[in-house]
């Protein structure tokens, strides 16, 4: 018996045919509401869906810290979708713990359903036309502002100096 949907399955099978999950056989008689995880890990082991977990990692979402993306990992485990979660290029630094940007990678199978929950959540927007948070003229023109201070104070320093 299956402990997601209740549905019956051979003694033979992996897998249930109604649902997907996978199937863990111990004593007999022990039906979905006697069953219990052996622990947290195995509990979202059974939540993914088998035909969600195949292919390459590819990027779906971009968290701000570790606990946004957690949450989003959350959120695609509900539907399903493995996902890891990993350091943004640059960012890894170890006094940074918790801090810092991560991407959230989901297996090839699963990016359309990832892209779907995460849309219907608001947490990604791939609206035809999206602006980036910064515009790139915007950053060379404070880049460019920043560069101009320092040189000016660079100047300033030098002519008391002398």
């Amino acid at each position: 018996m299956c402990p997601g949907c209740d549905a019956t399955a051979d003694a033979e099978a992996r897998f249930c045919p109604e649902c997907g999950l996978p199937l863990v056989y111990g004593e007999a008689g022990v039906g979905a509401a006697d069953y219990e995880p052996a622990s947290e890990a195995h509990r979202r082991a059974r939540l993914i869906k088998p035909q969600l977990a195949e292919g390459r990692l590819t990027k779906v979402a971009w968290a701000h810290n570790q606990p946004e993306g957690e949450f989003i990992q959350s959120l695609l485990l509900e539907e399903g979708v493995p996902s890891l979660l990993r350091r943004t290029a640059g960012f890894d630094v170890p006094d940074m713990l918790a801090a810092g940007p991560r991407d959230v990678m989901v297996p090839a199978s699963g990016v359309d359903v990832a892209r779907e929950t995460l849309l219907a959540a608001a947490v990604i927007d791939v609206r035809p036309g999206a602006r980036p948070v910064v515009s790139p003229w915007r950053l060379l023109a404070g880049l460019l502002a920043a560069l101009a201070v320092g040189a000016a104070l660079l100047t300033i320093v030098y002519l008391l100096a002398r």
